[in-house]
């Protein structure tokens, strides 16, 4: 019969109307709207993109969202100064710092002067710290999204196997940590791991956030396990997962589609963030 598919377009077009419900309901209460400022330094295409998809869906939510954008040429001085500047201003309740940066500009700079409860990205290390702890903090969105997906569907996590299948700081750590914290036992694979296949075969809950095409085969999932893929690949102009969806939809008992499963979840679960630091910044 083939895996369930967990659908994420479906999922964020519902959590996206439940926001929405809440960004009303702060904006009446407050006499203002949730504000998120886009900072960039160029304009890299793809940059560019993410940038105006987010403030679409801010526009259509409710949200207020601008572009703080700076020149290819600006000094890392400058910068820094501009993220601090942003992070002092009352107004602005969330800051997402938008990559690449200028040649030459540190990004650990950039972050270092955001203002950790302004950063709905998840990025500064205090918040990396406050999920390490399991302390209330900001998540970033993309591995945040992939929980709601498994949380929505009613996908058990307590005591389930997850291997996580690449170490990155803004998917693959925060998601095995998110797994942990609701009481799986998580193991962590990358690119030295030895014998990938019997740890992902042997995975419940198989997250793939390496970043490499179709890397996960059927022949590597456990029948019945939940396939939760990251990756966003080209091959030419079609956008591919790190799981070889056709092999891996006949042996897994769920799994995200790519394009259209953990994709779709980023930009609403930003946009919770910003409503979550709103409240915080009026105490509630």
């Amino acid at each position: 019969m083939g895996a369930k598919i967990l659908d994420g377009k479906a999922l964020s077009r519902q959590m996206r109307s439940e926001l929405a419900n809440e960004v009303e309901s702060f904006t009446q209460s407050h006499g203002f709207a949730p504000k998120l400022v886009i900072f960039r330094a160029g304009d890299d295409p793809a940059s560019v993109w993410y940038a105006k998809s987010i403030m679409k869906t801010a526009a259509k939510v409710g949200i207020e969202a601008v572009e703080d954008l700076h020149p290819e040429s600006a000094s890392q001085g400058e910068l820094v100064q501009a993220v601090a500047d942003l992070s002092a201003d009352d107004a602005v309740h969330g800051i997402i710092l938008q990559e690449p940066f200028p040649e030459g500009v540190s990004g650990a700079a950039l972050v270092a002067a955001l203002d950790p409860s302004k950063d709905v990205d998840g990025v500064h290390p205090v918040n990396a710290g406050r999920l390490l702890r399991n302390e209330p903090g900001f998540v970033p969105a993309t591995p945040l999204g992939g929980l709601k997906l498994l949380e929505r569907n009613d996908i058990p996590i307590k005591g389930a196997r997850a291997v996580v299948v690449g170490r990155s700081d803004i998917v693959g750590k925060p998601m095995a940590l998110l797994l942990l914290h609701r009481h799986a036992t998580v193991t962590i694979c990358h690119s030295r791991t030895k014998d990938l296949a019997w740890e992902t075969r042997h995975a419940d809950i198989l997250v793939a956030a390496v970043g490499r095409a179709r890397m996960i085969t059927g022949d590597m999932i456990k029948p019945g396990a939940v396939v939760i893929d990251f990756g966003t690949n080209y091959e030419g102009d079609k956008l591919v997962g790190d799981v070889d969806f056709d092999s891996a939809q006949e042996v897994a008992g769920f799994i995200t589609p790519v394009p259209g499963g953990t994709g779709p979840m980023t930009t609403v679960m930003l946009l919770w963030n910003v409503l979550s630091a709103a409240k915080a910044a009026v105490g509630g």
